[in-house]
C-alpha cells in the first residue's frame, strides 16, 4: 500500500510493483505492518495517530511526530513501535562525514552496519526507562555529544 502527494506517481508506481494506491489521507487506515512516512514531516497527529493501524512505524521523513512529547508517549501506549527518524537515517549523515574526511567506503559501510544496533539500544533503553524512543534516542545523543565535547576539551 502506498500513498504520495501527487497521487498520479502513486498509481505509476502501484502498478509498477504491483502494490495498491490510496489516497494521502486514507493512508492511515490501512492495516499494515510497517508505516513508513517518506516526505512529509508531523504525519503523527492528533489527527491520524488513533487511526494508525500499524505494529511500527519507521520511515525517513524529519519530524514525524507533530509533537514528540505527547506522541510518542501514545504510541508506547498503542503498542506501535517507533524507530526514530533521525536514529534510522544517520546512514546518509555518515556517508557524508566519511566523504569530507576520506573514511574508505568499507569504514564508511561499517558504520552504518551499526544503526541496527542503536536502534535497538534505544528501543531496550526507552522501555527500561518506562518512557519512548524519540526520547531515549535524544537522550542517547546528548550523552555522546556531551562525551566528546569533554573529550575534545583536553586537547
Amino acid at each position: 500500500v502506498l500513498t504520495d502527494y501527487y497521487e498520479e506517481r502513486a498509481y505509476e508506481a502501484a502498478s509498477r510493483f504491483g502494490a495498491m494506491a490510496v489516497g494521502l489521507d486514507e493512508i492511515y487506515d490501512q492495516d499494515v505492518d510497517i508505516y513508513s512516512p517518506c516526505a512529509l514531516g508531523a504525519t503523527i497527529n492528533d489527527d491520524t495517530i488513533g487511526r494508525l493501524k500499524c505494529r511500527v512505524i519507521a520511515g525517513c521523513a524529519n519530524n514525524q511526530l507533530a509533537r514528540e512529547n505527547e506522541h510518542g508517549p501514545e504510541l508506547v501506549r498503542r503498542g506501535i513501535v517507533y524507530a526514530p527518524d533521525f536514529l534510522i537515517n544517520a546512514g546518509g549523515l555518515i556517508n557524508v562525514y566519511s566523504e569530507v574526511v576520506g573514511t574508505s567506503r568499507q569504514g564508511a559501510l561499517a558504520q552504518t552496519e551499526k544503526i541496527y544496533d542503536y536502534t535497538l539500544q534505544v528501543l531496550d533503553r526507552a522501555e527500561q526507562e518506562n518512557s519512548h524512543p524519540q526520547a531515549a534516542a535524544i537522550r542517547q545523543a546528548q550523552e555522546r555529544i556531551e562525551a566528546v565535547g569533554k573529550v575534545k576539551s583536553t586537547y
